[in-house]
């Protein structure tokens, strides 16, 4: 695929970065050279904005496949994704950091949205509130994906000291029928297991299965006694935190929100309904003492700054708050959150880094979800006709990967070693990203 990115930023980088190996890519901007990490990349180069339709044409538009504008002016992207539409009729992308323009581009009935042929508007800020969301919502874990609409899950949990399994290898540990561990997580590096795989201290675990079975798999084996979440307080009242607050008050939660600006706070007390507004600075350990910030089963530090979301995680860690879920805008500090106790670190970039790849560069690929950092992907393939039936444990892929769900029909399967493979099945398989091109190509045979 030909690709055109128009901006030189750390987003950029990110998309290059991910995608240069498998893709030709061209990058855009009005500077005069690249910076150091872009110049490591294999991509060409062009001294010219995007907004301008003959700087477009000398980058390529015409041979082009998908043109991405993430500069940091809104404006500039939505002006250059659309004259990149115009030029050429390709697949657009604008970023956008204001939620206005994206209440405005992100629906198909929107008329601006039609009237600008974009195809995709991406606000990275949502797509941090769905992921905390999503989070939140399922007690104890670090990370939660719906597939096949809901019918099957992937959660990710880490092992504390208190877990069951600690210390055992995977073929002692019985868990619930319908769940399988799929990916490990150790010391940063993803793996995958095998039943004589030991678990230890602190391994970030993926398991997949169907909804009822990872209930009780969750029920059963991580959660705390007193893991009912009902108390939740969100440090930060901008766009993040006021979007999350109003999705968490349609489930019920009792909420706090905390906001250093007096008018800010005006603004969240007149659109919340059932969340006390708090005009208070969260690194502020007396306030939040006197607030008994501590009772809270999360604490969600979503300001615009690390240095300060790492500073309140660390106070309401300190005061005894068992989960601590932050927002972390330089996606390269996420594993450093995480070491010094945040329980869940989450990069609005990465996010959307693994949207773009999803749902748009790897449409075709059939990758479902990439995790873990790009570590490791979710493929789907459909098992060919005139397949002779063979078992799970006679598949000899030629890298390690796991089998995590066998779709026929309707019916949802999560798979053991004997059970029958049969054709037309659809197997969804997970896999590290480095072995999926050796994974396609068997596959593909």
């Amino acid at each position: 695929m030909k690709i055109i990115i128009f901006g030189i930023n750390e987003t950029s980088y990110l998309i290059a970065n991910a995608f240069n190996q498998n893709h030709d890519i061209t990058l855009m901007d009005d500077i005069e050279s690249l910076p150091n990490n872009f110049e490591k990349l294999d991509i060409r180069f062009v001294n010219q904005n995007a907004t301008n339709p003959q700087s477009l044409e000398t980058a390529g538009i015409m041979d082009a496949n998908l043109f991405i504008a993430c500069t940091k002016l809104d404006e500039a992207n939505i002006v250059a994704a659309w004259t990149a539409k115009k030029l050429a009729n390709i697949e657009t992308v604008a970023f956008v950091s204001k939620l206005e323009y994206f209440r405005n581009f992100k629906g198909n009935t929107n008329i601006y949205f039609e009237e600008m042929g974009i195809d995709y508007v991406l606000w990275a800020q949502e797509l941090l509130v769905q992921e905390i969301f999503r989070i939140i919502t399922v007690p104890e874990a670090i990370d939660v994906e719906y597939l096949e609409g809901g019918k099957a899950r992937l959660f990710e949990y880490r092992i504390k000291r208190d877990s069951p399994i600690l210390n055992k290898e995977l073929k002692d540990c019985f868990f619930p029928e319908g769940t399988i561990i799929v990916g490990i997580t150790r010391d940063n590096e993803l793996f995958i297991p095998d039943g004589s795989t030991k678990l230890r201290l602190h391994d970030k675990t993926f398991f997949m299965g169907t909804e009822n079975a990872l209930n009780i798999l969750s029920r059963d084996y991580f959660f705390k006694k007193d893991s009912r979440i009902e108390n939740i307080a969100i440090i930060g009242g901008g766009d993040v935190g006021f979007m999350l607050a109003k999705k968490l008050e349609e489930i019920g939660f009792n909420l706090k929100i905390v906001e250093k600006d007096a008018q800010r706070c005006e603004f969240l007390a007149d659109k919340l309904s059932n969340t006390l507004v708090l005009n208070a600075d969260g690194s502020d350990i007396e306030f939040l003492e006197a607030e008994e910030i501590a009772d809270c089963d999360v604490v969600v530090n979503v300001t615009n700054n690390d240095e300060k979301n790492l500073l309140c995680s660390l106070l309401v860690k300190q005061l005894g708050v068992s989960r601590v879920i932050t927002r972390v805008n330089n996606e390269n500090i996420v594993n450093l959150f995480e070491k010094v106790g945040v329980d869940v670190a989450i990069s609005p970039t990465v996010a959307t880094v693994n949207e773009l790849k999803n749902k748009i560069i790897e449409k075709s690929s059939n990758i479902l979800l990439t995790v873990e950092q790009d570590q490791a992907d979710i493929i789907e393939v459909k098992v060919p006709q005139k397949f002779f039936d063979k078992s799970i444990k006679e598949i000899k892929f030629p890298v390690r990967a796991i089998v995590g769900i066998i779709k026929r029909g309707k019916k949802i399967i999560i798979p053991k070693g004997d059970t029958l493979v049969r054709e037309e099945d659809v197997m969804i398989i997970f896999a590290k990203s480095d072995d999926m091109q050796k994974l396609k190509e068997f596959i593909n045979k």
